[in-house]
């Protein structure tokens, strides 16, 4: 189980970001509208996305550490159930979302950043989005999430149900991104404008591969991390018990 001070000094920053994303995405709404209408279906879409998901899954990790402090010592059967069901509502979206979701956001952004930023984050938007929160959306959520995996152990869903879980959550925002194409006529990733309808399929099939594989990769730094210091504190419980 985490413990509080550990969020205390960074978790919030996460949060700070989060919520300053989209207090700009709704103060520039209308200069971005005028602007280009990519951005403001970037605005609607894109930036929000990303930040609601480390916003409520650093969140439920606050509530989950106030509930086993306010509940420690208490022998109410109720507020242990309660306390188990957010720490596995904790567990299961560190799995499912937060990890392979920011690991993804992080690494295709920067990727595709530096090989053509206008295919991914158009130079227009340095207009309107500092630098600073830039980097709060697309680079942040990595450290954040690894400290949290270091200080936390988290509980894996079997791996059948993750995959299915990961997958759902792929399928179901590419085709959303796909509905408001759709509907509007615009790609909200500059880089689906040059992409054949054939390749779209294929990069879309290899977004979600890649979704799952960084899945597996939770998972396996996960239990090898806590493998590993379970060890560590093992080896310095013998000489004590000799």
């Amino acid at each position: 189980m985490s413990i509080l001070w550990q969020y205390s000094s960074c978790m919030p920053v996460s949060d700070l970001l989060s919520a300053t994303g989209l207090v700009f995405s709704v103060q520039k709404k209308k200069k971005w509208e005028k602007e280009h209408r990519k951005i403001k279906m970037c605005s609607r879409v894109c930036l929000p996305s990303m930040q609601v998901i480390q916003a409520v899954f650093f969140g439920i990790c606050v509530l989950t550490d106030l509930s086993s402090l306010l509940t420690r010592g208490n022998d109410s059967q109720e507020q242990e159930r309660q306390l188990k069901k957010l720490i596995s509502l904790r567990d299961w979206m560190m799995a499912v979302l937060a990890f392979p979701v920011g690991v993804f956001v992080v690494t295709m952004f920067w990727s595709i950043y530096i090989y053509d930023r206008e295919l991914v984050y158009p130079k227009l938007l340095d207009n309107f989005i500092p630098a600073w929160l830039n980097h709060g959306m697309h680079t942040t959520v990595l450290p954040f999430v690894l400290i949290e995996m270091r200080t936390t152990y988290h509980q894996y869903p079997s791996r059948s149900c993750g995959l299915a879980a990961v997958c759902t959550f792929a399928v179901g925002y590419i085709l959303w991104v796909c509905w408001i194409h759709h509907v509007t006529g615009v790609w909200v990733y500059p880089l689906l404008e040059h992409l054949s309808p054939g390749v779209k399929v294929i990069f879309f099939a290899a977004v979600t591969i890649i979704i799952n594989v960084f899945y597996l990769v939770g998972e396996v730094l996960n239990n090898y991390i806590w493998d590993t210091q379970k060890c560590i504190e093992e080896g310095k419980e013998k000489p004590k018990s000799e």
